[in-house]
């Protein structure tokens, strides 16, 4: 019998390592209804078409470039895979499914702030 597989079945923790160019991703729970810019209110059962969502990196794989733990990470929610660690919901994607990133490097920013 291996060791990893002893320490599975005494209840040990094992720590999530990320593989190639996959990144872990937390999606900050929707706080319900959200306001535009103009002040208007839009509630939380209000269907938008398309809408990309910002999330936190919480692990990369050793072949993913640009995208670092802690970034802020914008991305498509609906072409992701979900995976339940723990009770808490979080996606598994490609660095090359992240559209844009918000970070204080600003080698080749847009001008545009969070």
């Amino acid at each position: 019998m291996s060791d990893r597989s002893s320490a599975l079945e005494q209840g040990a923790k094992l720590e999530i390592q990320m593989l190639h160019d996959r990144v872990l991703v937390r999606v900050p729970v929707d706080e319900g209804e959200r306001r535009s810019s103009s002040g208007i209110v839009i509630p939380a059962t209000a269907q938008v078409a398309r809408r990309l969502s910002w999330g936190n990196v919480l692990g990369v794989g050793n072949n993913v470039r640009n995208v670092k733990v802690g970034d802020r990470v914008l991305f498509n929610p609906e072409d992701q895979l979900e995976v339940e660690i723990q009770g808490d919901g979080y996606l598994v994607m490609r660095e090359r499914d992240i559209h844009a990133m918000a970070t204080e490097r600003t080698e080749h920013g847009t001008g545009l702030y969070l």
